[in-house]
């Protein structure tokens, strides 16, 4: 059940029991299980768009942090027999695993058509026989605001190398970030969303990495107080929530999308370039053009189909960020020379550090 009141009846086929959460919709054609372990999903139901659904089933190497964070998964058609070599589980029983709940067999295209005519909104979904009042009542409940602390590490680890040293600010990061900085020989120091900057600073980076992560980015105010110390005494690559946070950090603003960008198929516009890459993305805040006038960021990255914007670039500090997901899989590959921009900007940082010293 939406919060207008709007009523879907389907089948189960993950665990029993009731959820709520923010329903969205995902444009993606494949990629359930990544979009089902990527923490930014944290608090939402995902709606895929795409009909048929867990064909291919669940593969260990696949997940994009160690559990699902989704509230719930609502499909068209649920595929009951997974049929690929790497399969090791059901996508119904992954979701038993963890107590969440699915549903099959609605009008998915009805459901998407509603959010993006009227916004995304509550829903609940229950495997019980709770009375549409008991639903109704159920949806006046808040949606929850601290999914930041919900997903982020509780301790710092590291995975060790001898290239450049990069502090992953983790506020919901994904696997994927982590596999793209070491594929560049770089040590990854993880550390809690909350960290601040002078325990970052002690760890003496050649650079700091925002990650993605869940929800409002005024819901994190110390992670926006971090960056702005951090501003200038490192090189700084934000993605998606990491974006947003360092456009808050210097003086911009964020504000909430109707529906939000969530799939593996929108085209963004390098404005430098004026190449168009593909891009998978997962939010449902954006920066707002109008408020970056007046601070030292520029627009770097546009989305083609809304005019959004998609990338920022600080004009007088080493700092830049995207709002879509460069280390994305599966799904395009277009935006992976942006970890090489970021190694390039380490480089250069360190060469005039040693200038200056010298």
């Amino acid at each position: 059940m939406l919060e207008d009141g709007t009523l879907f009846t389907g089948v189960s086929f993950g665990a029993e029991g009731i959820t709520m959460g923010e329903v969205v919709f995902n444009t993606g054609m494949t990629g359930y299980q990544e979009i089902l372990t990527d923490p930014s999903y944290c608090g939402q139901i995902v709606c895929m768009t795409y009909p048929l659904i867990g064909n291919y089933g669940v593969a260990r190497d696949d997940n994009e942090s160690l559990r699902p964070w989704a509230q719930g998964l609502i499909v068209r058609e649920y595929a009951e027999f997974a049929s690929n070599w790497r399969n090791e589980q059901t996508i119904g029983d992954f979701l038993k695993e963890y107590g969440i709940p699915g549903i099959a067999g609605i009008d998915t295209r009805a459901l998407t058509r509603r959010l993006r005519v009227h916004g995304t909104m509550k829903g609940v979904l229950t495997t019980g026989d709770e009375s549409e009042e008991e639903l109704r009542e159920r949806l006046r409940l808040p949606l929850m605001r601290d999914q930041v602390a919900r997903v982020s590490t509780k301790s710092i680890h590291i995975a060790p190398s001898y290239g450049k040293r990069v502090v992953l600010m983790d506020f919901g990061a994904k696997h994927n970030i982590q596999r793209e900085l070491v594929e560049r020989q770089c040590e990854v120091i993880t550390v809690p969303y909350n960290t601040s900057a002078e325990e970052i600073l002690r760890f003496k980076p050649d650079g700091v990495m925002l990650s993605n992560g869940p929800g409002d980015p005024k819901d994190v105010p110390e992670a926006i107080l971090t960056i702005r110390k951090l501003l200038g005494n490192v090189p700084i690559f934000g993605i998606c929530l990491g974006h947003q946070l360092m456009a808050l950090a210097c003086g911009a603003n964020t504000v909430k999308l109707k529906f939000g960008h969530r799939g593996g198929n929108h085209p963004v516009k390098e404005l430098a370039t004026g190449r168009t890459v593909i891009t998978s993305q997962n939010h449902g805040y954006a920066v707002d053009a109008d408020s970056i006038r007046g601070t030292d960021l520029e627009i770097s990255h546009v989305a083609l189909n809304d005019g959004t914007v998609e990338g920022l670039v600080h004009k007088k500090l080493p700092a830049f960020s995207v709002q879509y997901h460069p280390e994305s899989a599966p799904g395009p590959l277009d935006s992976g020379y942006l970890f090489d921009r970021f190694h390039e900007l380490m480089e250069s940082f360190a060469r005039k550090g040693e200038t200056q010293h010298a």
